[in-house]
Formats: C-alpha cells, sequence, structure tokens
C-alpha cells in the first residue's frame, strides 16, 4: 500500500500535464489544420513542413530543447511548462492532421449546399463543416488522449514528478526486486486510467458510426 500511495502521489501532475498539452494541442491545431487546408500552395506547404518536422523530432528531444535550451533574457522553461508546451506542440501537430482528416470526409455537396443557401465562408465554416468534421475527429482524438496519457511520463526526464518520476525515486532508495514494485503500481495505475477511456472512445465511435450510417 505504500508503494501504491507513493506512485499515486505523481498522479494529479500527470493528469495535469495530460490536460494541459492535450488542450493547448486541441487550441493550436486549429490554426495549423487552416493552414494544412489553405488555398494557397506555398502556405500549404510551409504548414506541412512545420507539422512534419514537429512529429518528425522525439518527444523527448522536444523537451530537453525547451528546458535545456529555450532561454529569452532571463526566462527559461520550468520543468512543468517545458513539459506542457513541448508536448503541448506535439499535440497540436498530430490534432491538426485529425482535424484535417475529419474535414477531409466530409460529402462536397455540404459546402455546395451552404453556397446554394447564400452562407457566408465564415458561417459555412463554424456552423456547417467544423462541427461535423470534429465529431468525425473525436474518436481519434480520444485515442490520442490515451497515448499522451503513457507520453507524459517522459515529463520526468526534466524533472516533473508524476508517476514515473515518484516510482523512479522510490526505486532507487530500494534496490533490488522491491525496486521493480513502483513501476509495476505505475502501469496498473495507468491501465486504471486507459482502460475506461478505451471503452468510452470504442462506445463513441460506435456511436458516431450509427448516427452517420
Amino acid at each position: 500500500m505504500e508503494v501504491i500511495g507513493i506512485v499515486l502521489l505523481g498522479l494529479p501532475m500527470t493528469l495535469l500535464v495530460t490536460a494541459a498539452s492535450f488542450a493547448f494541442g486541441a487550441i493550436g491545431g486549429i490554426p495549423l489544420m487552416l493552414g494544412l487546408r489553405s488555398r494557397h500552395r506555398v502556405v500549404r506547404l510551409a504548414v506541412r513542413l512545420v507539422v512534419d518536422v514537429i512529429r518528425g523530432v522525439p518527444t523527448i528531444v522536444w523537451l530537453f530543447l525547451l528546458y535545456f535550451g529555450f532561454a529569452i533574457g532571463v526566462f527559461r522553461f520550468s520543468s512543468l511548462g517545458a513539459a506542457i508546451v513541448g508536448l503541448g506542440v506535439i499535440s497540436s501537430a498530430y490534432l491538426a492532421e485529425m482535424y484535417r482528416g475529419g474535414f477531409a470526409t466530409l460529402p462536397k455537396g455540404q459546402l455546395e449546399a451552404a453556397q446554394a443557401l447564400g452562407l457566408g465562408r465564415r458561417t459555412t465554416f463554424v456552423r456547417v463543416l467544423a462541427p461535423q468534421a470534429l465529431r468525425t475527429a473525436l474518436p481519434s482524438a480520444a485515442t490520442y488522449l490515451m497515448a499522451l496519457i503513457k507520453d507524459s511520463s517522459i515529463a520526468s526526464t526534466v524533472g516533473v514528478i508524476e508517476m514515473v518520476a515518484a516510482a523512479t525515486a522510490y526505486s532507487r532508495q530500494n534496490p533490488g526486486t522491491a525496486g521493480l514494485t513502483p513501476f509495476l503500481a505505475a502501469a496498473a495505475v495507468y491501465v486504471v486510467i486507459s482502460v475506461p477511456l478505451a471503452i468510452a472512445t470504442r462506445r463513441l465511435d460506435a456511436r458516431l458510426s450509427r448516427s452517420h450510417a
């Protein structure tokens, strides 16, 4: 029980890093998605390059670059700030692709019908296209959120005391077989969090599939 208690001390930080970086990505992915769908080829190619670079660099490298290498005057990222911004930037690139894919699945007739009704471009986007695209992208975004919960453990490499960091600290104080126990406890907590989310995601996907049918 002591081990579980120590691991659970890092759970609030795990949830904070996950929620904050996902929110960062959910918002940041919107302008990237708009760039990917731009009518201007130069803009599309530039944003495509940005998205591919963000996704191509390992997560731990982004966190190290922000925490150890980024400074403006006296400003430097804290451990938590580097973790949230780093994971948030990566999330924005992945979610932008999910948003773009959601728009790509929309029938062209939706746009034509909106134009026939005399709706403006902004109204068509906000009221007609975006809600449908978001609904399509939602299951993929939920699946990504599950992956992000596990990726939040990488924040321990820059000093964020989340569950893996708490488990590591306990393990160093208790070498040998006992040192494995906190990691098993951390794995169990990740499973307890992820499994209900996975079930909810599948149900959401099934419900959306039925509504589309």
